[in-house]
């Protein structure tokens, strides 16, 4: 038996180590047998550990029955308070996180240059949302979060902060004046079952840009941006104009630079030869602001449901949607990995922190002369940061900006600051060498055990099958629903040719073959693939079919379409049809 002082000395003692198994207060204690260790808990898909370093609830949860959930409450701060017991954290430049903000919904975020771009997000779930409003005259003057729910309605901005099941608690800092223009819509739409969509007031140009909005709109895009999963920057083609408040809300996302995609929209009101400098102009001013070595991708289109203007670029359209839909289609597919990475990223963030508190802590004079050491560590904090660059071996990139962090500070005591605790760092090290990798194999685990998760619903199931769907009837799949063999028609062009290259026993050698396909100009290694596409047989030699066959493959790479991986049965030569059934 412990005495009661045994027992208080063993908490504490545990309370030093790094990772355990000890939930915080109020929070219930995860089930352990006896024995089980690391093995028992990833036969049960779950992990949880408490971070003392920085107060990090690390509660991974996989779940067989949705792979999206697999990272389902990954990281809680619980309050500033807890954060700020160790290290201060919620004076720091990262999120602090409510367990919210977690949930497993992607998120997407729209910021758009005209209000119009509404009709965007009416084609992406094909039905009107409630307190949308749209118009030519500016209308959009709200933030609007479209869920999902049993039934359609609306939530004004001050109620919803207050909702412990929304993920928006946290922006109650804002004050009336954003929570009075900001509101959550709710209906139940196949589409906001995978997705939710944050859409942006309009942006301010001309006059109106000097016309206060009642609070710090880049600060909200901001907070927003480092909670979704991808940012959509729309741009109306004949409305082409970057504003200042556009330029510092795209600047507010710095950092976040991988989730951005940008649309140029509406972009059949134009003409090609309009649209091309168009995109020149977009390009040059993004260039401008986002300032990063790699371009942004660009997707080109008409995202709304009117017949299109200029119907010269339609294919482009088409390809340029496809593959915008298939970029927002893989996020529930990449959310447990997209979590992970985010509690990498902070668990990170805190630990530069640390060390720049415990610094500034140690520099702090014991009795006198406090308040001008604190102003003269302040000043320095750019030579502090390169300081402990170079003594810890940490990127420049993971430090907090010093303009940020030196506003911050100059509200804080330096005194009440803690001393850099090394078992604690090591913690952390020990998660993020170790303990992530651990996760890592159950996610893959889970991947090749799931079905794949896509979007379903609205403008997403019109391009992914039926004939309007994209590429239907076009390169290879030309003629799959025709009952006569495609190439028929050009064959008599083909054997022209077949009979100028001295067949014998009706066929062809590979090496009279190579001359004349050679003459397409395309690689050797896309001729090698049309080759074993044609040679049916396997037999190194071509018949009159399977040369017109070559010949329709050539003709196909020519037009700008992929060749396929394998024959398709609706491209297979009449007289090999037989065969292949027998083979198969």
């Amino acid at each position: 038996m412990q005495s009661e002082g045994e027992k208080t000395k063993t908490t504490t003692k545990k309370a030093r180590t790094g990772l355990r198994p000890n939930p915080p207060r109020g929070k219930e204690k995860p089930s352990s047998r006896k024995g089980a260790g690391e093995k028992g808990a990833a036969a049960r898909l779950g992990l949880r550990y408490w971070h003392p370093c920085c107060k990090l609830l690390v509660h991974f949860t996989v779940q067989k029955t949705d792979l999206s959930c697999a990272l389902k409450n990954s990281v809680c701060l619980n309050s500033p308070e807890q954060f700020s017991d160790v290290y201060r954290a919620r004076h720091g430049s990262f999120p602090v996180s409510p367990l919210a903000d977690w949930k497993p919904k992607e998120e997407l975020s729209s910021l758009k240059a005209v209000t119009e771009s509404l009709h965007t997000l009416v084609y992406l779930l094909e039905q009107d949302f409630p307190g949308m409003r749209i118009g030519p005259e500016p209308t959009t003057d709200s933030f609007i979060a479209v869920m999902y729910g049993d039934s359609e309605g609306s939530v004004p901005g001050n109620a919803l902060v207050v909702d412990p099941k929304k993920p928006f608690r946290k922006l109650s800092r804002f004050g009336n004046a954003f929570l009075n223009r900001f509101m959550c819509s709710q209906l139940p739409n196949q589409v906001l079952k995978s997705i939710s969509i944050i859409d942006s007031p309009g942006i301010l140009s001309g006059e109106k840009q000097r016309i206060s909005r009642g609070y710090d709109f880049c600060q909200v895009l901001q907070w927003f941006a480092e909670r979704v999963d991808r940012i959509i920057l729309l741009f109306d083609a004949h409305k082409l104009d970057i504003s200042d408040e556009f330029s510092e809300a795209i600047k507010s996302f710095r950092g976040q630079d991988d989730k951005i995609r940008v649309v140029l929209n509406k972009a059949d009101q134009v003409d090609t030869q309009q649209l091309m400098r168009v995109y020149g102009a977009l390009m040059w001013s993004l260039g401008k602001v986002i300032n990063t070595p790699e371009v942004l991708r660009v997707y080109i289109g008409s995202f709304w449901a009117h017949p299109l203007q200029n119907t010269e670029n339609r294919r482009l359209f088409e390809a340029e949607a496809q593959d915008l839909f298939k970029d927002i289609q893989s996020l529930p597919q990449k959310a447990a990995v997209r979590k992970l990475n985010d509690l990498i990223k902070r668990a990170r963030l805190a630990k530069v922190h640390a060390y720049i508190i415990s610094y500034l802590k140690k520099e702090m004079p014991s009795v006198f002369g406090k308040e001008n050491k604190k102003k003269e560590l302040i000043s320095r904090l750019p030579e502090i940061y390169t300081q402990l660059q170079r003594e810890y071996h940490i990127s420049a990139g993971d430090f907090p900006e010093v303009q940020k962090m030196q506003e911050l500070l100059e509200n804080c005591d330096f005194t009440k600051f803690h001393s850099l605790k090394p078992k604690l760092i090591e913690a952390v090290d020990n998660m993020l060498a170790n303990k992530i990798a651990s996760l890592m194999s159950l996610i893959r685990q889970e991947e090749s055990n799931m079905p794949t998760q896509m979007v379903h619903g609205g403008a997403f199931d019109g391009t992914m099958a039926g004939p309007f769907g994209h590429g239907y009837g076009e390169g290879a799949k030309e003629g799959a629903d025709e009952e006569e063999w495609v190439v028929a028609k050009d064959k008599p062009a083909y054997d022209e040719i077949f009979y100028t290259l001295s067949p014998i026993n009706g066929k062809i050698s590979g090496i009279s073959a190579k001359k004349e396909m050679v003459t397409s100009k395309l690689p050797n290694s896309v001729l090698g693939k049309i080759w074993k596409l044609a040679d049916c047989d396997g037999d190194g030699m071509l018949d009159d079919e399977e040369f017109a066959l070559a010949k329709h493959l050539i003709k196909i790479k020519l037009d700008g379409y992929e060749l396929p991986g394998t024959l398709p049965p609706h491209l297979v030569p009449p007289s090999h049809r037989k065969p292949l059934q027998i083979a198969e």
